[in-house]
């Protein structure tokens, strides 16, 4: 089935269908590999409709590799603050810093120089180097993985290593002499707007005819469903501490903990079922953390989040307003002005906003 043939066919209606339905997107606009580094790190595990205006956004702040390499790490995330997965932040910065110390500040063209990058796997490296220099190199992501796992009508995990191995052997004899980086590009797009993963738009697919899964009717079927994470619920408490000036106590999240590098409001899971015992408990530790004892007084909110495996509820308890007192190493009092600069996780971004509209 997969001959020359074949291929000089699936290059021609793929390139065909992208001239006429590629979207305008901004990343699609430059070659300049810096922006599409930005872009793909961005993309990864996030939609492209959220992404745009960060993406503008981020590059108004940080408008080449230099800028991003001098800036503080707590500016880089406080620009990241809302995107989620963090680390991919504080990696593209400290890339950005091995960029400016190695390479002279300009993003390396060799693929092997930019596989030693924090942060940069197979399929970054590509990108970067196929969309900025048109390099021959295959690329298999979320949306070209599920596209090629139907046209191989592959009947392994494609997230598995031996899924993984025939992708990229497929996407590398796919690619075309020239032009890699428009066709890479089609076979994203196909995927992402065509071939998606539930009910997919068969009958508006230039390929379809070339596709077994289709004419066998097991698009539902492929790609290998991955098995279901079974997720953990648990109950967590936010404290607001405040001082009669209006401040409130922050807490700097320390390496390997939960939103590394950001700020949060005191946070705690005493590992109790009921909200009454988790106050009290997490009361507890507060007083321990912050160095004083201080007394609750009402319950803000509560929010339902999810992280990784866990379906968190929140209860967020405010604390009577009481005079100012040193805090220990991590913590800090701020003001509102300093809760809208500071970089905070998501949840702790809503807290904040509630408390200035109070």
């Amino acid at each position: 089935m997969f001959d020359a043939p074949w291929r000089r066919k699936f290059q021609r209606r793929v390139r065909n269908w992208f001239a006429s339905n590629a979207r305008d997107l901004p990343w699609r606009r430059t070659t300049d590999p810096y922006r599409v580094w930005v872009s793909e790190v961005m993309l990864q595990q996030t939609q492209v409709q959220t992404v745009v205006g960060y993406y503008e956004r981020f590059l108004r702040r940080f408008p080449n590799v230099r800028s991003l390499a001098a800036a503080e790490e707590s500016a880089v995330l406080r620009q990241w603050e809302g995107l989620g997965y963090y680390r991919r932040a504080r990696q593209m910065h400290r890339a950005a810093q091995a960029i400016v110390r190695d390479h002279q500040g300009k993003f390396p063209t060799d693929v092997e120089d930019v596989y030693q990058l924090p942060g940069i796997g197979r399929y970054t490296a590509h990108a970067i180097l196929c969309f900025s220099q048109d390099a021959r190199l295959p690329i298999v992501e979320a949306n070209t993985q599920r596209l090629f796992a139907r046209l191989l009508e592959l009947e392994e995990d494609p997230t598995r290593s031996k899924g993984q191995r025939s992708l990229w052997q497929f996407a590398a004899w796919l690619l075309p002499r020239q032009s890699v980086s428009s066709f890479n590009q089609a076979l994203m797009e196909l995927g992402s707007l065509v071939c998606t993963p539930k009910t997919p738009s068969c009958t508006g697919c230039p390929v379809r005819d070339l596709c077994p899964t289709f004419s066998r009717g097991r698009q539902s079927e492929i790609p290998i469903a991955k098995q279901k994470m079974n997720y953990e619920s648990r109950l967590e408490v936010a404290w607001i501490v405040p001082d009669l000036a209006g401040r409130v106590v922050v807490r700097h999240c320390q390496p390997k903990e939960r939103w590394a590098g950001l700020w949060d409001f005191p946070r705690y899971h005493p590992g109790v079922a009921t909200p009454r015992l988790a106050v009290a408990r997490s009361m507890q530790q507060l007083a321990v953390d912050v160095g004083k004892v201080v007394q609750p007084t009402e319950l803000i909110c509560t929010m339902q989040h999810g992280v990784t495996k866990y379906r968190i509820t929140l209860k967020v308890q405010r604390c009577l307003a009481t005079e100012t007192w040193p805090l220990p190493q991590h913590y800090r009092w701020a003001s509102q002005e300093e809760l809208i600069e500071l970089p905070l996780n998501q949840t702790a971004r809503k807290i904040a906003r509630l408390l200035i509209a109070l």
